[in-house]
């Protein structure tokens, strides 16, 4: 897929004033025009340039996971932006109704693009250390970007990305042989019937080129948004499941606080090792 970037709208730098947390647009250039994403902006104290890592939401949205995480790196020293793909969309009920097609998810790759591209463009960040985090249906997206080669040599290239509990159903258009195009952490859950690890698995299984960037991690006795702290393991009925005969439907998720624990220490050590000057 030929991305074309409307590069002049995307490298305008916002003022950005030494903020904790600040909410910015990230144009995005589409066939039908220009759509301005939503997104929160979590900068360190620290007034040096940072790494810095782009998070992408699962089908319902950004939640309170997103921004956890979001606290989280900016606490470890790394700009963190929050992007909200579906707002400006006017996209609801996409974990039901709206089920996203391969087609959508491909089309979201361009979000993972520009906000790599505005961050690029800001003075706070040190633009050789990006990365992305990809949740759910946004981890099957960063999926596609992280072994998906880049056609623009104007895009900035990340040097690490993040699969949280991803849609590896997303990964069939990557073929017989994928290859990551940066060091990739997959973070997958045991129990998962939503994204399970076993799909996962078997896109792993494929690499071959690059096989020694590819990390992964799979969290005992836990289900899909095993870091949604203090929601109790339920089972959502109405909710489109790639993984399930015709994309439907249902599945289980919530909470796995040793899960979690372990997940936040991986990706710390990930970030630390990848993002290393």
């Amino acid at each position: 897929m030929i991305l074309r970037l409307g590069l002049p709208l995307v490298v305008l730098a916002f003022a950005t004033p030494c903020l904790a947390q600040q909410a910015i647009r990230i144009p995005v250039v589409e066939p039908g025009g220009t759509v301005d994403l939503t997104a929160q902006l979590y900068r360190p104290a620290s007034p040096a340039p940072a790494p810095a890592v782009a998070i992408f939401h699962g089908c319902g949205g950004v939640g309170v996971n997103n921004t956890r995480m979001a606290e989280l790196l900016r606490g470890w020293g790394y700009a963190a932006l929050a992007v909200d793909s579906f707002t400006v969309r006017h996209m609801t009920d996409v974990c039901g109704r709206h089920w996203p097609s391969q087609r959508d998810a491909e089309e979201r790759m361009k979000d993972i693009d520009y906000s790599l591209l505005w961050l690029v463009a800001q003075s706070f960040v040190d633009r050789e250390r990006l990365a992305f985090m990809g949740y759910s249906y946004g981890g099957g997206v960063a999926l596609l970007r992280a072994f998906t080669p880049r056609v623009d040599e104007r895009l900035p290239k990340a040097a690490a990305s993040v699969l949280v509990y991803p849609d590896c159903g997303l990964g069939a258009p990557l073929g017989a042989s994928p290859r990551p195009q940066q060091p990739v952490m997959f973070a997958m859950a045991e129990l998962d019937d939503w994204t399970p690890a076993a799909v996962c698995q078997e896109l792993i299984d494929r690499v071959k080129a690059g096989r020694i960037l590819v990390e992964t991690h799979v969290y005992a006795g836990a289900h899909h948004s095993f870091d949604a702290l203090g929601l109790p393991v339920s089972y959502l009925p109405g909710v489109g499941n790639r993984s399930k005969p015709g994309g439907c439907c249902g599945a289980h998720y919530g909470a796995n606080e040793p899960a979690w624990n372990a997940f936040v220490a991986d990706v710390r050590a990930f970030l630390a090792k990848a993002l290393a000057r």
